[in-house]
């Protein structure tokens, strides 16, 4: 079985193509066209501009990752009845149907047995690009859709190298820009949240904590070097970890990002503006947030007697939060599972995988499957 992957949730245009044998999983390709840097112009990402970038990039991704595969033939006739009805599936998408056109004159249907994509959470305008190009595909190619949950998708991203099965019950903690959750994972598909955000997750409090000290987007990755050159202390900043001996799982950013907001202005602007001030900062920003996920994944790992903990999210690339999840399970004398980095970014082998392992896919016509912004794991 082969699966075709995409994922559009914010602003990595990402493909992927996954081969399942039994229980064997090999990843054929992976392309990822970041928005960074166009992004990083404005302190976070646009919807509308990510939305434009993706229509313009997805396609010559998509035949990269078919090339990067060996799946690409050239194409021997064209169906116009079917290129009429495909304009019609995008017909919101004019950019997307000029350059899907071209495409499917070139190539013929690949050798692929099923397309997986994202359908949320996300930036609705995104996710819109990646289901509405697996809608078309789905028609031209006469293959079923697994709608994927991107959540999901990075809890599970560490079985993308992982041979060993996962020990259950797990605790997953998904820590991204837009997210921050405990999870229970009793198996492969049966999840329950136990604890999330209730206002920033713990990414976002990193890109606008970043912000405030003059950092370059994304902030946690900016921090993370910051902290680095961290020597002595010079203002002996403390801050607080917020809901850290509360009884639930939920966690709170923004009281933190206000903390830091405040300890700022009350400095003198040569203060403020200085290296020694700006590492320390960062060091204690880092602490915090990494003192209080910490925490309260012990605490839930404890509670529920879980054999392993689960990382991902795009924080979960903080080199300090990999090493004491590390630390934390070698205590416990659990098992640790920690996606590669490259794969802790927005990516769609996750959406292959996650669709691949699944025990109960959820399959789409090209007809019904729509996005769902808000979508709950």
């Amino acid at each position: 079985m082969r699966i075709l992957a995409i994922e559009t949730s914010c602003d990595d245009t990402c493909l992927s193509i996954l081969e399942k044998r039994g229980r064997q999983i090999k990843l054929l390709s992976q392309t990822i066209s970041s928005q960074e840097k166009l992004h990083a112009r404005y302190g976070g990402v646009f919807p509308s501009l990510a939305k434009r970038e993706h229509q313009n990039r997805i396609i010559p991704l998509l035949e990269r990752t078919l090339d990067k595969a060996n799946l690409l033939k050239p194409t021997k006739k064209i169906n116009p009845e079917k290129m009429e009805a495909t304009e019609k599936i995008l017909i919101r998408n004019p950019e997307l149907f000029a350059h899907l056109k071209l495409f499917l004159e070139k190539f013929e249907k690949p050798n692929i047995n099923q397309l997986a994509v994202t359908i949320g959470p996300g930036l609705e305008p995104c996710l819109w690009v990646g289901v509405n190009l697996a809608k078309a595909l789905s028609f031209n190619w006469n293959l079923p859709i697994y709608g994927v949950n991107h959540l999901e998708g990075h809890l599970l991203s560490a079985w993308l190298e992982e041979k060993t099965p996962p020990l259950l019950p797990a605790i997953g903690l998904i820590v991204s820009g837009g997210n921050t959750q405990l999870i229970l994972m009793k198996d492969i598909g049966k999840y329950k949240i136990i604890g999330e955000t209730r206002d920033d997750a713990a990414g976002e409090c990193f890109d606008k904590t970043a912000r405030l000290l003059g950092l370059p987007y994304p902030g946690g990755r900016e921090i993370s070097k910051q902290a680095k050159n961290f020597k002595v202390p010079v203002y002996n900043i403390h801050l607080p970890r917020p809901m850290l001996y509360e009884k639930n799982y939920d966690f709170s950013f923004s009281g933190l990002k206000t903390a830091v907001l405040y300890d700022y202005k009350k400095r003198k602007e040569s203060e403020r503006t200085s290296p020694e001030y700006i590492t320390e900062m960062s060091k204690e920003i880092q602490n915090a947030i990494i003192e209080v996920l910490l925490k309260k994944t012990i605490k839930a790992v404890q509670q529920y007697k879980a054999k392993s903990i689960i990382l991902g999210g795009g924080v979960s690339a903080n080199e300090i939060l990999r090493s004491e999840i590390k630390k934390a399970c070698q205590s416990l004398k659990i098992k640790c599972f920690l996606p590669k980095n490259e794969h802790t970014v927005d990516n769609a082998s996750m959406i292959a995988l996650a669709a691949a392992i699944s025990p109960k896919p959820k399959i789409y016509l090209w007809k019904k499957i729509k996005p769902n912004p808000n979508f709950r794991l």
